[in-house]
């Protein structure tokens, strides 16, 4: 019966590294130059992008409270309006003016609902440009702040 042997249960890392060719390649490559990071600047700039990130979020959670405060005002104002309506409504009046009247109603509560609608769509329109511009304006500061980074870049031996 024949045996196997695991190949790398006996893996011996020192047959494929030799010190003095290891310190060979250090002396080698230690000429080379490599730049050091400013990471204080990388951290200050991502901790930029989060507080702007922070400041959308914000815009947009105070616009969308704007959107239901007025929401919540144009349903107020539409039960108003319903019920002077049906009191309108059921009062005595010919065939003729009662069609005449809900046709008024009807074309009145369109035109409404068109404005309301426009309104709620301006609101939420002007929330989302407003993050938009808070989350734009730190994408152009941060790309400012990489160039600066990169051109601090210094160049230090190994």
């Amino acid at each position: 019966m024949a045996t196997y042997k695991n190949p790398f249960l006996d893996f011996d890392p020192s047959k494929f590294f030799d010190l003095n060719r290891l310190t060979d390649f250090q002396k080698a490559f230690g000429e080379f130059k490599l730049p050091s990071a400013d990471f204080e600047g990388v951290v200050t700039a991502q901790r930029r992008n989060v507080e702007a990130i922070v400041a959308a979020n914000q815009l947009a959670v105070e616009g969308y409270q704007a959107v239901a405060r007025r929401q919540a005002e144009i349903i107020r104002q539409s039960l108003e309006e319903t019920s002077s309506i049906v009191t309108e409504l059921l009062t005595p009046g010919t065939p003729e003016d009662k069609v005449a009247k809900q046709a008024a109603l009807v074309k009145n509560s369109f035109e409404k609902a068109s404005a309301n609608l426009k309104e709620l769509s301006e609101l939420v329109a002007k929330s989302n440009t407003e993050a938009a511009e808070v989350l734009s304006k730190r994408v152009k500061e941060s790309i400012e702040e990489l160039q600066g980074i990169l051109s601090k870049l210094t160049v230090k031996k190994a």
